[in-house]
């Protein structure tokens, strides 16, 4: 029995837990029409695969149909999703972890033009920021019925298999009940804290007739909302109390703050750049107070930190969900003694930035998280030794290097830079995005470990690549900034690139025109804000940096707009002409009729890139695919088997920005899925 404090059983009622560490709620957005089909159980089987002692899906799973999702939530309200829990229940089962769901009704923090178009409800008229939606204050006909919607989704998971159900209180319905700001309810159900709290514990009563006592209950609820007129500490506390004190539950899971606006959600939901396990030490004031079950994660991205969360004895069970999107086998690594292999969490926020614009949440370098069914985790060796010569130790290229040597294969990266990285180096240059570069550190530990050769400092020619005998070339040479856009004056601009990257003096009144969207006209403007520029970003687009996403932004705006700089969007920049010291910008609009002028000291422009790739046109009429990709092989996980020159002496590959300007995740997984079938 190994000492390690992460690895301990732990007894939940008369559930015996492997080890302490657990992947907390989440939703994907991988239900196909709403169920929990093949993707969404392939996806929670390899984290118990991994060793996991608890997974927990579903955040949340809806109990009522005036609860719609406003991403791609589970149906917890039809009968028909029980069959399908059975299916993945059973498989997290047969590889030793248990599993819960989290049950919820949303109340404000949905729309009511989603799923049905029913009213939205709340124990108030108040909307929620995020959402926009005015909700139907609640009557106690529907008070009933969504006691009863609760129960009945409980009822059918139990059926399912399920260990056990949280309820998602924090943010969602039973925490607006909960909270003054959002209750103006009169009688039994509004007022005092009792009376406020009487859903939540109908709810519980209810469900608790229907699962019986052995069924694991626990509840995931706001201690603290830190808003002023909200819960706060004191309440909080008082709430923990009276949740262990009913006796309906078996665990508590601490959050800490509120979600109903985007700054709101990501300081409960910490993104890199900020500061680690933000919450642990108040999750452990209320374990301390109330002596009763405790679970927490926020930013838990690390085992040192997981094991501090346990041994200190802050909490009973700590919560690594965003990790394990990252590197599903972290425990499986951790009983192997080989913690120095766990992919890092960057705490890019990739995966729910993409979930709260209608996407499915993927991993910014873990391709094959939500594509376990396609893409592989572990990859297995080939059957024939090949030597594959890379050109880029970008993102790309070193997931290919990565991948093919893990095949087996003879692999030789070349790269003209003195470091690997490419744009992740740069982007680096930010405080906030420092977390970026164990990407590229990652990748070059393994590739170190796998034997790749790596020549740095080396321009990669056609003699070069063909001096190595390869049978298979894959450039991964990435892209140059594309900053040749105006019809007159494209000579007086500069580059986000040169102005984070420094190659650039800042200058003192700076107009940004970013219509790339990404982080880097964000960071070039704080670079200049912070250097004294003033600075305006202009983009053309009818928002700004939708490229970043929601959670992504609030640590740019916070810093931005305490700075000063100036956002304008609907415009576009034309031209510009020297004027003395000056520049002129002539300014538009795609919406017409408009002409503006700027005088600025210094144009900075964000476009993307455009491909470095005159070696692969190079290389092309030598190969033997003459770089074609079978995009039909590629798709079904095949070998490709293209051969379009019979004296070709290798097959030619490009992937990632090589290709066309894409971002970090579309490098890594073009270096996935090209080097898993070499």
């Amino acid at each position: 029995m190994s000492n390690d404090p992460l690895l301990q059983p732990y007894q939940l009622k008369h559930l015996t837990l492997r080890n302490r560490i657990i992947v907390t709620s989440h939703e994907p957005a991988y239900p196909e029409d709403g169920m929990p089909k093949e993707r969404y159980r392939a996806y929670t089987v390899e984290r118990a695969k991994g060793g996991v002692a608890l997974t927990m899906t579903a955040g949340s799973a809806a109990v009522s149909r005036d609860s719609p999702p406003v991403f791609n939530n589970l149906l917890a309200y039809k009968d028909e999703i029980v069959p399908w829990i059975r299916d993945m229940t059973d498989a997290v089962h047969e590889e030793g972890a248990a599993i819960m769901i989290q049950l919820t009704h949303l109340g404000r923090r949905t729309r009511w033009d989603k799923g049905d178009w029913l009213p939205v409800v709340a124990p108030s008229h108040h909307r929620e920021a995020a959402h926009r939606a005015f909700p139907k204050k609640l009557e106690d006909w529907d008070i009933e019925r969504i006691i009863k919607d609760f129960a009945d989704a409980a009822e059918r998971m139990k059926a399912g298999g399920m260990d056990g159900v949280e309820l998602e209180a924090y943010g969602h319905l039973i925490d607006q009940f909960n909270s003054p700001l959002t209750n103006e309810l009169d009688g039994p159900y509004g007022g005092s804290l009792e009376n406020r709290m009487r859903f939540c514990f109908d709810v519980f009563r209810e469900m608790r007739k229907r699962v019986g006592d052995e069924f694991i209950l626990g509840v995931r609820y706001t201690a603290d909302e830190r808003l002023p007129g909200g819960t706060g500490k004191e309440e909080g506390f008082e709430i923990s109390r009276r949740l262990k004190e009913s006796g309906l539950i078996d665990y508590l899971n601490v959050i800490r703050g509120h979600i109903d606006t985007d700054p709101g959600l990501t300081d409960v939901i910490p993104i890199q750049g900020m500061a680690s396990a933000p919450h642990l030490d108040f999750a452990g004031e209320i374990r301390a107070a109330t002596a009763f079950p405790t679970f927490h994660a926020a930013k838990i991205q690390d085992v040192a930190t997981a094991r501090h969360a346990i041994a200190s004895g802050k909490v009973d069970m700590i919560g690594m969900t965003r990790a394990h999107m990252t590197d599903p086998h972290i425990v499986r690594k951790i009983i192997e003694k080989r913690e120095d292999d766990i992919r890092p969490c960057v705490g890019a926020n990739y995966c729910l930035d993409r979930i709260y614009q209608g996407g499915l949440a993927f991993c910014i370098h873990n391709a094959a998280t939500g594509r376990e069914q396609t893409m592989p985790h572990i990859v297995k060796k080939s059957d024939a030794r090949r030597k594959i010569v890379i050109v880029g130790a970008g993102p790309a290229g070193l997931e290919a290097a990565r991948v093919s040597a893990e095949r087996g294969h003879d692999v030789v990266v070349f790269e003209a830079a003195s470091d690997a990285g490419g744009q992740i180096r740069l982007t680096a240059q930010s405080e906030r995005r420092r977390e970026m570069i164990s990407i590229i550190d990652w990748r070059m530990s393994q590739c170190e470990k796998l034997g790749v050769t790596f020549h740095f400092n080396s321009w990669a020619e056609a003699d070069t690549i063909t001096a190595e005998n390869p049978d298979v070339v894959i450039i991964a040479t990435g892209g140059l900034p594309h900053t040749d856009v105006l019809s007159k004056g494209n000579e007086l601009v500069v580059s986000s690139w040169d102005i984070i990257s420094g190659d650039v003096k800042p200058g003192t009144n700076v107009l940004v025109f970013d219509d790339a969207g990404d982080h880097a006209g964000l960071q070039a403007a704080e670079f200049l804000a912070k250097a004294g520029a003033k600075v305006e970003i202009m983009t053309p687009d009818r928002s700004f940096a939708p490229e970043v996403m929601a959670m992504n932004l609030v640590p740019y705006m916070r810093s931005l707009q305490k700075l000063d700089v100036t956002f304008t969007v609907t415009f576009r920049l034309e031209s510009a002409e020297k004027s003395g010291n000056q520049i002129i910008a002539k300014v538009g609009s795609d919406y017409g009729g408009v002409v503006k002028e700027r005088v600025v000291d210094q144009i900075v422009i964000n476009h993307g890139t455009i491909p470095l790739d005159e070696l692969y046109f190079e290389l092309k009429p030598l190969s033997r695919n003459l770089g074609e990709t079978s995009y039909d092989e590629l798709l079904a996980g095949q070998a490709q088997s293209v051969v379009r020159n019979e004296q070709g002496k290798f097959q030619l590959f490009r992937i990632g920005d090589a290709v066309a300007a894409r971002n970090t995740h579309a490098a890594i997984y073009d270096g996935l899925r090209i080097a898993k079938d070499l």
